[in-house]
Order: C-alpha cells, then structure tokens, then sequence
C-alpha cells in the first residue's frame, strides 16, 4: 500500500486572519508559513502535494520538496478534491489530507490507516484536522464547523468503516488567538510583531 499526503495551503498573506487582535500581519504570514513547514516535515518519507493559489505558496512549496497542484477559484473543498484526484494518479492507494496550522504536528504515519476512513478532529471535536481515505474512494469532502460528523456520515455513504482518533498533536490546529498558547506554555505569538 502507498500513502501520500495532501496539504491545502492558503496565501501566508492572507491566512489566519483571525489571529488579527494578537499578531500583525506579517506575524501572521510568518506564522503560517512555519506551521506549514512543519507539517509538510511531519510527512517523513511519504510524497507530498501542496494545493494552492498563490505563487509565494508555490514557490515555498517546491522548495520544502513537494509537488503543487495548482487550484484556482475552487475553495477548500474543490482544492482537496482535485488534489486528491491528482494524488490518485500518481498510484497512491491511500491520501493523508493534513491541514497546514499544526504547530505540534511532529510524524503522519501513524494516521495512515489501512481500510476505510481516519478522521482526526480538532480538539473541540467538531473540525477536520487530518483525514485519510482510499484514493479512489469518490469521497466529497465538507470542510468548516462540524466537518468531523459530515466527513463520518460521508463515510457511511460510501459504506467505508470509520475510525475517529484523538490525537493530542494533531488535533491542535491554530484559528483564534486562545490557540496561540500550546498545551505546553509555549506562546506561539510570543517574540513576533503585535
């Protein structure tokens, strides 16, 4: 079995915008654009496809070693789609989509999974922080609150088995100035421009 890993990446300019009563706007991209390093490392030895927009992400991402898909105009959803269309090409039997704000984001492979669906929700339980899905599965993604219930009802649909698992370092996705402060103290806003 082979598993790639698939990360929607929003302009670094234009990312995390609701972080905007705690950092600054280049604090922000700074931001963004480390947590999406992180990520893409996280990946070890398994291939990497960027989506994106946008031709600094572009060009981060050919640098950090992963191939770009380029999707303009389709939103997240229809990004991760053809995104893991495209992944689905290139022989992968298994598609890891891995968001690009997780700051504790350390290995991928132990939500590779090997039958049905894997969903690693946000530590509120009601996001999508990583999911992973047969390659050819035909599965229609629904990102945005509570995507965590529709991706399992998905699931059901296309009568896959579910597997729901909490994961401490992946559930830690970066939205709204609280989530600046890591479980461990660290301050991910600290030393950056407010």
């Amino acid at each position: 079995m082979r598993a790639a890993v698939l990360v929607p990446v929003k302009a670094f300019h234009a990312a995390k915008l609701r972080l905007a009563p705690a950092l600054s706007p280049e604090a922000r991209a700074v931001l963004a654009r480390q947590m999406a390093t992180r990520v893409v490392q996280a990946a070890g030895t398994m291939a990497v496809t960027v989506v994106c927009d946008d031709l600094t992400v572009r060009e981060w991402a050919e640098e950090a070693g992963a191939t770009v898909h380029w999707t303009p105009g389709l939103g997240l959803d229809g990004a991760v789609q053809a995104g893991v269309d495209a992944v689905a090409e290139t022989g992968a039997d298994r598609v890891v989509v891995v968001h690009a704000d997780l700051p504790l984001a350390t290995g991928l492979d132990h939500v590779v999974g090997d039958d049905g669906v894997l969903i690693v929700p946000d530590r509120r339980d009601d996001g999508t922080n990583v999911i992973t899905i047969p390659a050819r599965s035909g599965f229609r993604f629904q990102y945005g609150p509570g995507s965590s219930l529709r991706h399992q009802a998905e699931a059901a649909r296309l009568h896959l088995p579910v597997h729901v698992r909490a994961d401490v370092a992946l559930g830690w996705d970066v939205d709204t100035p609280d989530d600046l402060l890591l479980p461990s103290g660290a301050d991910l806003g600290a030393g950056t421009p407010h």
